[in-house]
């Protein structure tokens, strides 16, 4: 068989390892991952060899309370065996962020999955209250993979100089920065992309923030 889609046959990745197959798949080797990942329940295209597949909810009854109170969270499953696994969600963009003893803060929403090394919890971002609509992210801590998505080409930005970010598009930052929530000065001023128009988060210090290019995916009665 002859064919240009022949041109998208899925790369050799080491064991263990998360590799792109484009930049809309992720492909996770479970041979010598430790045995397990966990990626965002319902994100599987496809597998190969002996997969097993185990809700794991929002990580514990602790980080669960946390999702009901804050709305922030995603629903995991455990994913163990041995074989390649496939994952996409909704098309999205993804990318592979390797942590070597390293902290980041992530939307739950662009969480794709990540390997069981690393530390994570739901945790409140600074500078963010109940009346500025109590600002939730999920923040990771140590060594190892970590994959996400964006919705629309995302832009990292250095910040070197105070850094403003609409709330729905931020998708990640470095958890050495300090963070704020602004209000926008003027009432009715529109100068975000939507309902995130009324607050932004500021970060100030040394790190990057991640912006992708929308607040997210539209929801059915708004296409």
């Amino acid at each position: 068989m002859r064919s240009s889609l022949m041109n998208h046959t899925e790369p050799q990745g080491e064991p263990g390892s998360f590799q792109l197959v484009n930049p809309r798949m992720l492909k996770v080797d479970l041979a010598g991952s430790g045995g397990f990942f966990y990626a965002k329940q319902g994100s599987m295209v496809a597998y190969q060899g002996d997969v097993d597949f185990a809700y794991e909810g929002a990580g514990g009854m602790a980080k669960l309370f946390k999702k009901a109170f804050t709305g922030e969270g995603m629903s995991l499953m455990k994913v163990s065996g041995g074989g390649d696994v496939f994952l996409a969600q909704d098309a999205d963009e993804v990318f592979v962020l390797y942590l070597e003893n390293e902290s980041v803060t992530v939307s739950g929403s662009n969480i794709l999955a990540f390997e069981s090394t690393l530390a994570w919890d739901i945790n409140r971002v600074q500078g963010a209250s109940m009346l500025t609509g109590g600002l939730f992210n999920t923040t990771f801590t140590g060594t190892g993979a970590l994959a996400v998505t964006a919705y629309g080409t995302p832009v990292v930005l250095r910040v070197d100089e105070p850094t403003f970010v609409d709330m729905q598009s931020v998708v990640l930052w470095s958890t050495s920065l300090n963070s704020t929530v602004r209000k926008t000065a003027k009432l009715g001023a529109v100068i975000g992309r939507g309902s995130g128009e009324a607050y932004q988060l500021g970060l100030t210090g040394n790190g990057i923030v991640v912006v992708q290019a929308s607040e997210g995916h539209p929801l059915p009665n708004q296409q």
